[in-house]
């Protein structure tokens, strides 16, 4: 087997086996009792996976562009480029849909396992050393701190960390004036697949590729230009999909603002280290034998000035970088993200990983360039093989000496003393740290052949898979004590998706997967059509109008809850819905296309009794009565920001509330039995008094101007309506991409809205998510550059032979 596929394949071993061994040690699913079921993985990124499979396997309630499901009906495209456009999504459709969190954590590992390949091999491409440094180095990136810590949950972000080393490689392309067919659909891949993380690698690989072009004395303004162009034409052939997410972050609810504070230096030093956590620190921890090794390049006299300090002084410079506020705001797209503020630090490992390696390659003997035919020098053989002869992969070529491991030992050492301070530092960090510390530099001192070679290589790795593995463990544990933790997927949720599918009448009625809430996306992960709904692009029209209805929500508005009312299950055509272990069906509902009277729209104020009524057109609300409701109305209560029990006898709901981090929802207390019946709330709140016999007039009087027929699309509503003129109004909301036949849509209280003529009896609109058209066509212009550009190579190329 050649030495680079022996050292990709090993890289990606060990990064497996790390993972699953700390896993096993924290007795984390799949090797244990306790759930991965933490934050946004819970959230977002396995209900999205459970409908990225109804999607392939045709059992979704929407296509690629509009999802019919969460939150009354949204664009989906953006949602897709968020969170599910990695090459490794569809692998989901592979397993069962019941074992979707066994196929997110299979997806998660092999993510791991392709970072640690593809820097493996980028490390070999760079420079001759020995192939199972290589590995070692390549599965040390790949089981970074920020992947093991924070990746694991946000999967989608492990796009980023393969990006990286493959954006790097096509910096060596430009470099070298190779592949330029090539280079920019690697750069399209990785924008396509994470385009947050992208970004991020992709300022990384540009630092490492002006490191490079300085040390190899190939700088170049026409090779900055080609890095340009092909960047260009890469992130032009991924704006069909860029543009709408773009566009749908616009639109979406502002999430958390908040200004950047970096945190302690001392923090900061902590996290370079093994068995360390913190939410909102850097988790920069590599293997030891990174930091030691890039280190001992300060203290190599065999390797040129220029190199042994430009890449610690990149490391430097990132780490500084991360610190600063210009900077920060730079590395996330100049907004201060909501959550952990050091998404960009697998960058630094990263280029830590490529200091480590140059330590290793660039001593022993001269090293030769691999410049490209059209920069006038000639490259190294192809075989990996010096201008020497020697073979790359030499165990002695480019090891430190003595004096080099003393001096990057004392580095490590005095990074780890200046970091004592720090609350993050843990005793198992000095433990591990220390020992990964001596056992690495006994290898690097070790003689260099036969046995010792053998051994060496033990020590290296296994301390990158003991320290590795200790840090999953104890990422894995914290994780559940410090962040919110959902029910993880069993027999129960399994049985009430069940329900919920038998109950399904869509599109003549919605199912709402109900109460108690599992995660923030219940209708992706359980099936139905709610209108809970959690993205990085929930629309700000869907949170006000959800807001003035009586809706809760979390994550400031962003991730909206189910709301259980009979007055909205009318309005939104929920004929069946989970309640008490069970499906509960109702006959107080509207089809999902209405005709209301002409007149001007709902215009909400403060109290949702009011604007639901507003919204059906009717009064069927009451107001309580020296504090308590008439006898056989049901009661509910508006309370937002109250958190605690409210009772009405034996009735009792606990609310979750207090703005603006949270908003408890509308909640019914129940019926009112007793003449004068008070309820007991936790604060202040609002009380509005249901009578059912109004609400079913309302109703009734409602269908008999509703639509007698609907039709629903992937991407669309058709309906036949009677005749008269009016409104025609969706129970959809109106979000940015609506477009209807003959008529501009018209909001409606929020909702999709179409005035009528008196003669017209049909309705036909479609969605087409806003920046698609844009992007298709940028798409396109960027195909068409790229086609030209090679096709002009070529004819260069064949001109200069034929000159010849």
């Amino acid at each position: 087997m050649p030495k680079n596929s022996r050292a990709c394949l090993l890289a990606a071993l060990l990064s497996v086996v790390a993972v699953c061994g700390g896993d096993a040690v924290a007795r984390v699913f799949p090797f244990g009792p306790r759930h991965r079921a933490v934050n946004d993985l819970a959230n977002q990124f396995v209900p999205f996976h459970a409908h990225l499979w109804d999607l392939l396997r045709g059992r979704a309630d929407g296509g690629l562009l509009f999802d019919w499901r969460a939150g009354w009906g949204t664009s989906f495209l953006p949602d897709y480029g968020t969170y599910l456009s990695s090459p490794f999504a569809p692998l989901v459709a592979l397993l069962p849909r019941g074992d979707v969190e066994y196929a997110v954590y299979a997806i998660t590992v092999l993510k791991t396992a392709v970072a640690a390949a593809a820097m493996a091999f980028l490390l070999r491409r760079l420079g001759p050393g020995a192939w199972w440094w290589a590995a070692v180095l390549g599965a040390s990136y790949a089981l970074c701190g920020w992947s093991l810590a924070e990746g694991t949950y946000n999967p989608m972000w492990l796009d980023g960390l393969i990006a990286f080393p493959l954006l790097c490689l096509v910096g060596e392309w430009v470099r070298e004036g190779r592949r330029p067919l090539l280079g920019p659909l690697v750069v399209a891949v990785c924008w396509c697949a994470n385009f947050y993380t992208a970004y991020m690698a992709t300022l990384g690989a540009a630092l490492v590729l002006l490191v490079r072009l300085a040390v190899t004395d190939s700088f170049r303004v026409r090779t900055l230009g080609r890095a340009a162009v092909t960047t260009g034409i890469g992130v032009g052939l991924a704006a069909p999909l860029l543009l709408p997410v773009l566009l749908g972050s616009r639109q979406a609810h502002p999430g958390l603002v908040r200004e950047f504070a970096p945190v302690a230096g001392t923090d900061f030093l902590a996290r370079l280290l093994p068995v360390t956590y913190g939410f909102a620190t850097p988790a920069a921890f590599v293997c030891t034998a990174v930091p030691l090794l890039a280190g001992t390049l300060l203290f190599r006299r065999d390797v040129p000035g220029r190199e042994r300090w430009l890449w610690p002084g990149l490391c430097a410079a990132v780490a500084a970088s991360m610190q600063w506020g210009p900077t920060h705001l730079l590395w996330h797209a100049f907004a201060t993200p909501n959550g952990s503020p050091y998404r960009q630090t697998f960058v630094l490992s990263g280029i830590l990983v490529l200091t480590a390696w140059t330590a290793l390659t660039r001593g022993g003997g001269p090293s030769v360039d691999r410049r490209a035919a059209a920069d006038g020098s000639e490259g190294a053989p192809a075989d990996g093989r010096t201008a020497h002869g020697d073979p790359a992969d030499d165990p002695a070529h480019g090891l430190p000496d003595r004096r080099a491991v003393a001096g990057g030992s004392a580095v490590v050492l005095v990074l780890a003393l200046a970091a004592l301070p720090s609350p993050v530092l843990t005793p198992w960090a000095l433990v591990l740290a220390g020992a990964g510390l001596a056992a690495v530099a006994g290898a690097l001192l070790l003689p260099r052949r036969g046995r010792y070679g053998v051994l060496a290589a033990l020590l290296v790795t296994g301390t990158l898979l003991g320290q590795a593995a200790a840090t999953t463990a104890y990422a894995d544990r914290e994780r559940l004590v410090r962040l919110d933790d959902y029910p993880p997927l069993g027999p129960e949720q399994e049985r009430r998706a069940a329900a919920l599918a038998a109950a399904d009448g869509w599109p003549a009625y919605r199912t709402d997967p109900g109460l108690p809430r599992i995660a923030g996306n219940d209708p992706l992960l359980l099936g139905g059509q709610g209108a809970a709904y959690y993205s990085s692009h929930t629309p700000a029209v869907l949170t006000a109008t959800l807001d003035a209805l009586g809706g809760g929500w979390t994550s400031r508005g962003r991730n909206l809850q189910g709301l259980d009312n009979p007055v909205t299950d009318a309005l939104f055509g929920v004929g069946a819905r989970w309640r008490d272990g069970a499906v509960v069906r109702t006959d107080t509902r509207l089809p999902l296309v209405t005709v209301r009277p002409p007149g001007p729209p709902p215009v909400y104020g403060r109290s949702p009794f009011r604007n639901q009524e507003l919204l059906l057109g009717s009064r069927v609300y009451e107001a309580p009565h020296a504090g308590a409701c008439r006898v056989g109305t049901e009661v509910f209560l508006w309370a937002p920001d109250a958190t605690g029990p409210a009772r009405l006898g034996e009735r009792e709901v606990r609310l979750l509330g207090g703005r603006p981090k949270r908003q408890a929802a509308m909640v019914s207390l129940g019926l009112q039995r007793t003449p004068g019946l008070r309820p007991s709330l936790p604060g202040p709140g609002e009380l509005g008094c249901l009578d059912h016999e109004r609400l079913r007039a309302a109703v009734a009087a409602l269908r008999a101007r509703a639509a007698t027929s609907v039709e629903v699309t992937p991407s669309g509503i058709r309906a036949v309506l009677p005749a008269g003129g009016g409104t025609a109004v969706v129970a959809a909301p109106q979000t940015a991409g609506w477009r209807c036949e003959d008529a501009e849509p018209a909001p409606y209280g929020g909702l999709l809205a179409v005035p009528l003529g008196s003669g017209r009896t049909e309705l036909a609109c479609s969605f087409r998510p806003p920046g698609l058209r844009a992007g298709l066509a940028a798409g396109a212009a960027a195909g068409l550059v790229l086609l030209f550009r090679v096709g002009l190579r070529s004819f260069r190329r064949r001109g200069r032979a034929s000159a010849g």
